[in-house]
Parts: C-alpha cells; structure tokens; sequence
C-alpha cells in the first residue's frame, strides 16, 4: 500500500508492524554475511566499528521490545557487547523484538523511551515506527560498512521516507548523542538516497 502522509502511516497500524518487520529481516540477511574479520570496519556512522553498530542494535532491539511491554528501564537499551556468536546473538536480538511486536493488542499499549527523554512515553505506531526507519537506516549503515547490496523494495522505502522527513533537524542534531546526524543537502537519488540523506548519512559512503 502506498501511504501520502506520515499521519497515514501512523493509522495503518499492522501494515506498519509488517514493515518493520521485513526491515529487520533485511538486516538480519546483512549481518548472516559478517564474518570476525569485518567487525573493525569503519561505519557511515561517525567512529563507529561495526562491532559497535553491531553491539548498539542487539541493545536497541531489546530497548525497544522492553518498551513495547511499558518498561522503561534506560540499562535494557545499553549496547550489548558481542560473545562467542555475533550472528546469533543479532539474530536473537531481531527475534526478540519482532515477537513483541506482533504480539495481541500491542498498538494499543503506549511506550517509554528512555533513551530519548526520562519519563518520555509515546503511542505503540509512533515507537514502531522509530525502530523502522531505524533498521532501514542500519541496514545500510552494515550493508555500505560490508560493500554488500541492500535490497528494499520501494513501497517499503516509501513509507520510510515519510518517517524520515518527519524527523526534526536543527540544533538537535548537533547535541551529543543525538540519533541523527544533521540532515545532508541532497538533489534527489534514489527513495533510500534521500531517505538517508535526510537522516545524516552521505549516500555515496564507501569504507
């Protein structure tokens, strides 16, 4: 389904469970292909190995899966540090959230965020919808730092970049530890050239 609007999507409820869940499928299919030899290699992500981006998403899957339950303990979305087995433990992280995700009646729930603001509680679709564009943008983030192709279909990208031109920009971007680094000025590309242009990243990265 193609949405027009950000407030649209919102309202799609399950459909934006679905595409959430094709984006971590897609990031789980970029990670099977990391082997120990990757794991110091440079991100778009400003000094950032992809040990690090790889610790950061386990943490951020369980982050928001608590969420998605109404905990709101700001330790659960600490990155995690990788053991024996990074792939599955990625693997098991992806898995964990996407059950809680589709879990009955979880649209209706709200969820704590922490890690943005203390005490900051938001409606399920908006958090869902953070952690989409998050793992459009991640998936990229380990794709681009591998050299691998990426492959989203357009519909998906298209409901993406409405999230992403919804996001703010400004000074915001430019405190420490914000999510995004400040948006890129862009003449087009492609629906994910734009999408990450609009979230801090160059389009034409390459490690």
């Amino acid at each position: 389904m193609t949405y027009t609007s950000y407030d649209e999507l919102l309202a799609s409820g399950q459909e934006l469970i679905v595409l959430d869940a094709q984006a971590v499928r897609t990031s789980i299919e970029v990670v099977d292909q990391i082997t120990p030899a990757d794991l110091d290699r440079p991100t778009p992500c400003a000094e950032w190995t992809l040990r690090d981006l790889l610790e950061h998403n386990i943490g951020q899957h369980y982050g928001f899966a608590a969420a998605s339950r109404g905990e709101s303990d700001l330790a659960v979305w600490k990155p995690r540090p990788l053991g024996a087995d990074p792939i599955a433990e990625y693997r098991a992280s992806a898995a964990h959230v996407l059950t809680a995700f589709a879990e009955s009646g979880v649209l209706e729930r709200s969820f704590p965020v922490p890690e943005i603001m203390p005490d900051l509680v938001i409606p399920a679709n908006l958090g869902i919808s953070f952690h989409f564009v998050d793992y459009v943008v991640h998936s990229w983030d380990m794709a681009a730092s591998l050299g691998v192709k990426l492959d989203f279909d357009e519909e998906l990208l298209s409901a993406a970049l409405l999230i992403a031109q919804a996001v703010p920009g400004g000074e915001m971007r430019t405190q420490p530890g914000a999510s995004f680094a400040p948006i890129i000025e862009s003449t087009g590309g492609s629906t994910l050239d734009q999408i990450l242009a609009l979230l801090g990243r160059s389009p034409d990265w390459k490690a």
